[in-house]
């Protein structure tokens, strides 16, 4: 009998990934990568075809398995603003998440409306990072390019209809454009006419949202020619990458992940949604149904490797100086907005070291580099349980800085508490791979991940080589430092 395989697809900064997993085990089978053309925030741009290209390397690497292939699923990073002209042809290079040269636009935005309107309105403040602060911007810069679109879409959109030809999102993805509420499940027609003229003219111009158990369509005949996928198999609706890690996590209310990857993210499940007025978390929708709110960094695994290239060593040997560091009583502390800042809202700051003595060790400032990063998003967990998020479940840690024994020991011991790292190194594929196994057997991607088990992996307990309150202590008095000289 033939053996009946999904292909999730993670579509990310930096390459697009794929898994294929048997839909009725979960085991995964292969897997494939092709490279993106590298990023220089704060201009962050890349072409929508580069993502096509990528994908079709990932595919021929896992090639004598795609004719078993029967459901595919698009995870792509969040925010990135795709504009296409009448023949689906990109009008410019895609600005994506970490650019941040819209940064007036987004100031703007907020001062029209207010952020409590904003918040209350689609569950975000709008920072930079949002996809309605990229189309102002093109709107004040690019003005023809605007009027010459006739299709805007998110990087997964993007991918979906390359492989489908459909023109669709789902609502996850689309919580984090800034246009549409994920308290009523609807486009927000009042917020687009903040940047475009008649904007109901431009929902047309939208994607459709699809719910968590509609299909996208099927794989077209040029799709299947072009990656080597069976023609006709099912394509699901696809989501933003943080709601595919949820699914492939299986996340109930009460668990919280901290992702860590080349932005940094902390995440829970939510039964209701959120609304922030202070900007910090970003109440998303989920790819099931239920909500995701989200506090996003812009610096994470690129602070350690920037950091073992400055100490002439690799991240292997910055995580050796880091374990080996001594005490933590009067701690180097790195506030590493290497490249400004999402969380807080601070796109020009850079990054401050204090606590500088004669004695600082290479050791001191390797661990001084994870600690950073962790501590930017631990200041995430208070911003969740002021929103009345649930945070009593599970701890997990994923993303490529997940593997790092250095970022698992830190972040226990942060947490003062067990950390589960998922034996999934992969949590936005694998979630791909859910979402499109769901769909396929017309299940709920809830009890597919459950039965898939994906969650499960190693349990760090605290080291004892940090103590987190000294730590974060000061941590938080050098962030508000370097929060003062990025106002300055």
């Amino acid at each position: 009998m033939t053996r009946r395989l999904v292909c999730g697809i993670d579509s990310s900064t930096q390459s697009t990934k794929v898994e294929l997993r048997d839909v009725d085990t979960g085991e995964l089978v292969a897997t494939g990568r092709g490279a993106h053309p590298a990023v220089s925030p704060p201009a962050s741009e890349q072409d929508p075809q580069a993502w096509w290209d990528a994908l079709g390397t990932a595919m021929h690497e896992v090639r004598e398995h795609l004719p078993d292939v029967a459901a595919v699923a698009v995870a792509g990073q969040q925010h990135g603003l795709v504009v296409l002209d009448d023949d689906d042809r990109p009008l410019r290079p895609a600005k994506l998440w970490n650019d941040t040269t819209s940064a007036p636009q987004a100031r703007a935005l907020v001062d029209r409306l207010g952020a409590e309107a904003w918040a209350d309105a689609v569950g975000l403040v709008p920072v930079a990072s949002f996809t309605i602060t990229k189309l102002a911007w093109m709107a004040e810069h690019e003005p023809e390019r605007l009027a010459r679109t006739r299709r805007i879409m998110l990087p997964h959109d993007y991918l979906t209809r390359r492989l489908s030809g459909a023109h669709v999102t789902d609502r996850g993805d689309a919580s984090g454009t800034g246009w549409w509420s994920p308290h009523h499940g609807t486009y927000d027609p009042e917020l687009l006419g903040l940047v475009v003229d008649d904007p109901r003219a431009w929902l047309e111009r939208l994607p459709r949202v699809l719910g968590p158990d509609e299909a996208a369509g099927r794989v077209t005949d040029d799709a299947a020619d072009r990656l080597g996928l069976p023609s006709g198999a099912l394509v699901a609706c696809g989501t933003g990458d943080n709601m595919a890690a949820a699914l492939g996590l299986g996340l109930q209310p009460g668990d919280v992940v901290m992702s860590l990857g080349t932005s940094g993210t902390l995440y829970a499940v939510s039964d209701t949604p959120t609304a922030d007025p202070s900007g910090l978390v970003a109440g998303f929708a989920d790819a099931t149904g239920r909500y995701l709110p989200l506090v996003a960094t812009l610096n994470a695994t690129q602070v350690t490797h920037t950091i073992a290239g400055l100490l002439d060593t690799d991240v292997a040997g910055l995580e050796r100086l880091a374990l080996d560091a001594g005490s933590t009583q009067r701690p180097l502390v790195l506030v590493p907005y290497l490249e400004g800042e999402r969380t807080p809202d601070l796109p020009t700051a850079t990054g401050l070291l204090t606590g500088l003595r004669t004695s600082t060790s290479r050791a001191d400032l390797a661990r001084a580099a994870y600690l950073g990063v962790l501590c930017g998003l631990f200041t995430g967990v208070t911003a969740l349980r002021n929103t009345g998020v649930d945070l009593s479940g599970r701890r997990f840690l994923v993303g490529g800085g997940a593997r790092s024994e250095a970022y698992q020991a830190f972040a226990a011991d942060l947490w003062g508490g067990d950390v589960a790292v998922p034996h999934a190194q992969e949590a936005v594929a694998a979630g791909a791979c859910v979402q499109a196994a769901a769909a396929l057997d017309e299940q709920s991607p809830i009890e597919t991940a459950r039965r898939w088990s994906l969650g499960e992996g190693a349990t760090v307990t605290p080291s004892g080589r940090v103590d987190a309150d000294v730590v974060r202590s000061a941590y938080t008095a050098a962030a508000d430092a370097a929060a003062m000289l990025a106002d300055g």
